[in-house]
Formats: C-alpha cells, structure tokens, sequence
C-alpha cells in the first residue's frame, strides 16, 4: 500500500514540476528577447543565441532540482502525509522557480546596464 502512495505522489509531483518549469520558461525567455536585443544592440542571432543559452541552463537547474528532491518518504499509510508532502514538495520548489525568476531577471537588467554604460562611454 505505501508503493501505492508513493507512485501517486511521484504521478502528481513529477508533471506539475515539469509543467511549472516549461510556463516559467516560456513566459521568461519570450519576454527576456526585448531585454537581450537591448543589450547587444539589435544584434538579434547572438542575441537568440544568447537567450537560448540562457533557457537551456534554466531548464537543466531547476528540473534537475525537481528530480532531485523527488524521493518520498511515507512511512504511514495515510494520504493526509501524502498530500502534505506533495504540498511541501510543490511549494517548495514553486519557491526555487520564483527565485531563479528573479534571478534571471536581475541579470537581464544587469546586462542591459551594462550595455547602456558602454554606449555613454
């Protein structure tokens, strides 16, 4: 019965983590373009090459943090742990999405920054 738990938890957790990292990264690198065509100053193949680099290196940290907090640990057969450990699960790594959000962004603006000083220089 706990194999059960366990398999449901990993068949809930596994495509809402997955489907989290595609929207954030959808929605992150379609708008980061703008910042990136600023940056290297219309430029715009090393400017999608850079933002590809850019969402391939998301895409390999935060789902590689998904897989790697995946293991389940419930050692009562109770669904009221498995939804509480989904939920930690989930929020937790919501938390880390919003965090590499951020961080993202601040490079972007970073980068744009920058660019605006060697203009003036």
């Amino acid at each position: 019965m706990e194999t059960t738990k366990i398999l449901i938890g990993y068949s809930i957790y596994l495509p809402i983590a997955l489907f989290l990292t595609y929207y954030v990264s959808k929605t992150l690198f379609k708008n980061s373009k703008v910042y990136m065509m600023d940056i290297f100053r219309g430029r715009e193949e090393i400017a999608d090459a850079t933002n590809k680099l850019f969402e391939t290196g998301f895409y390999l940290l935060n789902l590689g943090f998904a897989l790697m907090i995946l293991k389940m640990n419930l050692y009562n057969n109770s669904y009221q742990l498995l939804i509480e450990t989904l939920s930690y699960k989930i929020g937790g790594f919501t938390i880390y999405l919003g965090i590499m959000l951020f961080l993202n962004l601040y490079f972007f603006f970073r980068g744009k920054r920058k660019a605006k000083e060697a203009t003036a220089n």
